[in-house]
Parts: C-alpha cells; structure tokens; sequence
C-alpha cells in the first residue's frame, strides 16, 4: 500500500465504481466526530506498537491512528512507524496529521506512491492543479493501466481550463474494461468544459452500455435535464426504479421531476470530479474486499466534498462490514440532513446500535423515527424486522399492519407480507400467515426467502407436499451456498422419514454454515436416524457448544444424556409431577 495507489480493475469492478453505495434500507453534514471508546494509551512504547498492530489488523481506523501517534511520538525517525501512522491517519480520517506524515515520507522516498495521491488531492483541494498533478505524476501515472493516476491527472486538466488535454489522457484508457468508465469521465469533463454536444455523445454511449448503474444512470438523467430532455430524464429514473425499486435516489428525483424541480449536476467542479474518480475506487475495492485500500479513497474523496452522501454511506457501510460499528453510526451522522440518503442513515443508525448490543436505544431510535415520519415505510419496516429479531412478534404484526396499508401491493415492497407472514407464523396464527406468503410470492415469483419458509411451514404441516419440495428444491437452486436454506430442505426430508436424503442435504448445510446450532443438531438427528449414533451425539455436542436458544439445549441435552429415541418420548405423568415440584 505504501509503494503504489493504483488499482488494476475488472470490468465488473468498474462498472461497480457507478453502482452507489447498498442500502438496508445534524441539520448539515460536519467534520466526522469520532463516538469516544473507553481505551488508553500505554506508558510503553512496544505496548502502544502493539495495540497499533491489532487495531491496524481488525481496521479499527481510530485505535490504530491513535496509538501510531503516540509510538511515532515516541521515536520520530522511525520510516515503518512513520509509514503505518500515516496510513492510519489517512483511513481515520485525520487528514491534516496525514497531510503533515505525508511530506516527511516523500522526502525520504518520493516513489511512496500513496503519499504523493494524498498530496496530489491536497493540492486538487487548494485549486493549486499543477502542483497536483506533479504528485500524481510521481505515483505512477506512467503506467497505462493506472486509471487512478490517469483520471485524477485528467481532473487537473480540466481544473486549468485545459479540457482538450484532459480528454487526450482519458482517452489512454483503451483496454475494452474501462470503456464505460472512460466515457463517463470524459462526458462529466466535456461537460464541465462547455462541449456539451460532445459530452452528450459519450453519456448516451456510456449510458447505452449499461443502464442499471446508479451513479451512470443519475449523472445521465441530470445531464438530459440540463439539455431541456426532461421526458427522456424521468424515463431513465424509472428504468432504473425497475431494477432499484425504492431506492431513495430514484424516489427522489422522480419526485423532483414530476414536481418541475432542479436537478443539478453532482460534479460542477474540478473538485467534485476528481472526487467522483476516489468514491468510485473505494466504491468497488469495497465490493472487492480491500477494506483499508477503499476506506482510504472514501476518506480523499470526503477531503474534497465533504457533504458527498454517497461516499459517506458507503464509508458507513464499510464500518458495519467491519463490525466497527461506533465508526458507522458516527459516519450516519453526517450525512446531510438534506439528501435523499438521510432517512436511510438514520435508520441504519439505529440498526446499528441493535448490532452494539444496545437493543433498547435501538428500539428507542426506530420509533422515534418513526413517530417523527408517520408515513416512512422504511423505518416502519426497519422498526418491524428488530421486533420480529427479538420475538416481541405482537408489535412486529401491528408495525406490519401499518406498513402495508401505507403502500400498493408492488413487487419492491413483497417483503413487508413475507416478515408480516413470519409474525403470524410464530404467533401461531397459520391461515393469515399463509395467506401473507402466497402474497408475497405472487409479487415476487420465485424469492428463495419466501420459498424457503412457505414450503417448510407445509412439510412441517404435512400439507401440500408435492408443490413444497419443489418449492424448497427451488430455493436452493436459487441460493445453492445459504446454508439455511440447505438445512431446510434436509430437514424436510427428515420430516418425511426420508432419513438418507436428510442426511445428505444437511451435511452440505453444515460445509456452508459449520457454526450454527440448529443445522449441527438437525445433522446430528438424521445421523441417529441412518444408525451413525456416534456422529449423532458427536453433532449434539457440537450443537450444545454454539450457543443454542435456551429451549433448544434443554433438547439438545436430552439427547446427549439419553439418545434421540428416549428423548422423543414423551414424559409420564410421574416425570410431569416431578417437574411441576408435586
């Protein structure tokens, strides 16, 4: 990381970079605040090494900031610690320690290519683009396949009034993979630099190549708007809503465009574009499971446009994804209060603080947003599903009652009938709960989700089996690698006596989730069934070990201790008596 920032993209990676940060579903951003975490600084120096070290490795971007500061506090000349502080500081956040790391790295090594990106967009920030773009130069925009360096160059070009040389060096960009990407950034350039024909020729070409991308697709329609084609905006958005259905950013500007509002340009500065260039890299090295590599060009890119919703959901969804979740809920916070991303934030704060364990203040949350936004059928549907999470499913059906009657029955809102159908399932309330499942299939043929659950609720019921198993079988073909899914067609076999086959299915279940104590003791059952007693109770041990719910292992137990036959029996009066204290 420290030699080089350039990426070598797939195509699917790059396509990635327009998609938009993935969505669960403060009156104006501000600088990110860090959430205050209960740690100290050690008097050691090799004790703060090492707290640096792990949080470094866990990407606890604070903890790790922190403590290199105070190791480099500790011995200056250190070029490692230096190096890790920087790279620590930059991921927090902490762009001016960063900045300062920065300069005191390339003296030393002006090939330490992430140090001279840091200071090249420092230099985009402060409009000095030629300074920007002799840092860029030095980090490798030699390289051809450099899209990160090329671009970014490219940007400063078009900082200086000098948009012919700017699309030259896009057009360097001639490997087939970064095709839309190339034409996007040369249109957003052109457009910048008053040739709005010619920009309107690569948009529609991009745009052509692929019409399901968030960002290409919003940055399409605004630009047609800006050429007086409303019709043909509204047409885009609702294309898309097809394929995002509610997503807020579609919602939204149709909305505007129906109402004869504005819908301005994203990138209207040289600032903007180059930051358009560091969200989308840290967009796709998300997507591609370099967390550190995309938290750092999350954190360039909030550098230059610090109310970027996109960047920071996408920030914040980095942290959750790395069980940093006080970093996240800190991140949610700052989305502005004006984007049509805010509501999601909030509700994904909440959520997140169900994940700290703080189940209460999450509650808390959700139903203030709630109460604050009566019609929010997102928060509803958030506040919902943690009711269901924590068996309180009486309030998750009436929260549920509310939701549906605030919608029309529409594909993208068939998982409010299924979550309401799981509610109805548990409280034992089968027709309304069966009912609810048939709706939401027939909004969304073929969901694996609702396919899954329907077809074992009618084994479990030894109801319509013949229409169940082709339900479950289709479910997993649908998500061969959901281990739950797995589970539940083994189980429905065992169901049916079909012992074997059971025993099959639920072995894959366990390859794809060897951790869950349901699968392991469902395993351990059909092995009892086949005569494999001793794999049976080496899978109850198992399952017992993993934390099952507290009336599951008074099961599991049982079976332990007596055999699955003896456990099946059902306890005599005397043993009732016993157990009641009579």
């Amino acid at each position: 990381m420290s030699r080089s920032f350039g990426l070598i993209l797939s195509r699917a990676a790059l396509l990635a970079l327009l998609a938009g940060p993935a969505l669960a579903p403060a009156a104006s951003a501000r600088q990110i605040q860090t959430v205050a975490r209960p740690f100290e600084v050690s008097e050691s120096l090799a004790g703060n090494y090492l707290a640096a070290l792990v949080a470094g490795a866990t990407r606890d971007t604070f903890a790790a900031s922190t403590y290199f500061r105070e190791v480099l506090r500790a011995d200056p000349n250190n070029k490692e610690v230096l190096e890790r502080a920087f790279v620590a500081s930059l991921a927090n956040g902490d762009m001016p320690d960063a900045f300062r790391m920065a300069e005191r790295i390339v003296k030393r090594d002006a090939a330490n290519g992430l140090a001279q990106l840091a200071l090249g967009v420092r230099e985009v920030k402060r409009k000095n683009y030629a300074a920007a773009r002799g840092y860029f130069s030095k980090g490798g925009s030699g390289r051809a396949r450099d899209v990160t360096a090329t671009l970014l160059t490219a940007w400063t070009h078009a900082g200086g009034k000098e948009g012919k040389q700017a699309i030259e060096l896009i057009d360097r960009l001639r490997d087939t993979n970064f095709e839309v990407f190339r034409d996007y950034h040369a249109a957003l350039v052109m457009d910048l630099s008053g040739q709005a024909a010619e920009a309107e020729k690569r948009l529609k070409a991009a745009y052509g190549a692929e019409k399901s991308t968030l960002r290409l697709v919003d940055a399409y329609a605004r630009f047609m708007l800006k050429r007086g084609d409303r019709e043909e905006a509204l047409r885009a958005y609702r294309e898309l809503a097809k394929a995002l259905p509610r997503h807020p950013i579609v919602v939204a500007s149709i909305a505007d465009l129906e109402a004869g509002r504005p819908l301005p340009p994203f990138v209207r500065t040289p600032d903007q574009g180059a930051a358009e260039v560091l969200y989308g890299l840290g967009a796709a090295g998300g997507r591609q499971g370099d967390e550190l590599a995309a938290i750092i060009y999350l954190r360039l890119a909030l550098h230059l446009t610090p109310d970027n919703a996109m960047a920071l959901m996408t920030l914040a969804d980095l942290y959750e994804r790395l069980k940093q979740y006080e970093r996240a809920i800190d991140v949610y916070a700052a989305v502005p209060a004006a984007s049509p991303l805010r509501p999601s934030a909030d509700i994904q704060a909440g959520l997140t603080l169900e994940s700290l364990g703080r189940t209460e203040d999450a509650v808390k949350q959700l139903r203030a947003l709630v109460d604050e936004r009566p019609q929010d059928v997102d928060a509803l549907t958030a506040l919902g599903n943690l009711d269901n999470a924590r068996k309180n499913y009486a309030e998750a059906l009436a929260v549920f009652d509310r939701a549906i009657a605030l919608v029309k029955p529409e594909p993208g809102y068939w998982s409010l009938w299924y979550r309401r159908g799981i509610a109805h399932e548990r409280l034992k309330n089968w027709p309304p709960a069966e009912a609810d499942f048939k709706k939401a299939l027939e909004l969304f043929p073929d969901q694996p989700l609702v396919l899954n659950y329907l077809g074992y609720s009618w084994v479990d019921r030894g109801m319509n089996l013949e229409e169940a198993f082709k339900m479950l079988r289709r479910a997993v073909e649908l998500r061969p690698t959901d281990g739950y899914i797995v589970d539940s067609l083994g189980w429905a076999h065992y169901k049916l006596g079909r012992y074997d086959e059971a025993v099959k299915e639920l072995e894959r279940a366990i390859e794809l989730k060897p951790a869950d104590p349901v699968i392991n003791d469902h395993l351990g059952d059909a092995y009892w069934k086949t005569g494999r007693k001793l794999e049976a109770t080496f899978q109850w041990n198992h399952a017992r070990d993993m934390k099952p719910e507290p009336e599951d292992l008074v099961k599991i137990l049982k079976k332990i201790q007596y055999g699955l036959d003896e456990a099946e029996k059902p306890a005599s009066a005397e043993t009732q008596t016993s157990k009641s204290g009579g």
